[in-house]
C-alpha cells in the first residue's frame, strides 16, 4: 500500500507500507492491503506504520482526516508533535 502524510507546512511521510493504525474519532484503527474505502476523522494520537523490512515509524497527530482508497492511504493531519 502506498501511504502518504501531509501536514498544512509540509509532506512527513510518502512511501510504501505493510500496515499502518490511526487514532479514530470513534477508536483506533488498522489498515492492511486491500482494506474497503475508507474516511475517518482522527483525534489526537498515535499513527503507527510498518513497512516491508518490518520496521515500524511512529509519530503523534494533534487531530485531522484520514482516506484509503484502492491501496493508497492518505492522512492530512492538523499537525505533528515533536
Amino acid at each position: 500500500m502506498h501511504l502518504e502524510i501531509i501536514t498544512p507546512d509540509k509532506k512527513i511521510f510518502e512511501g510504501e507500507v505493510e500496515s499502518a493504525t490511526f487514532p479514530g474519532s470513534k477508536g483506533s484503527f488498522q489498515v492492511l492491503n486491500n482494506h474497503a474505502a475508507l474516511v475517518s476523522s482522527l483525534t489526537k494520537g498515535k499513527v503507527s506504520y510498518r513497512n516491508s523490512k518490518k520496521e515500524t515509524s511512529e509519530l503523534v497527530v494533534t487531530g485531522g482526516v484520514v482516506e484509503v482508497l484502492n491501496n493508497k492511504i492518505t492522512l492530512l493531519a492538523e499537525g505533528i508533535e515533536e
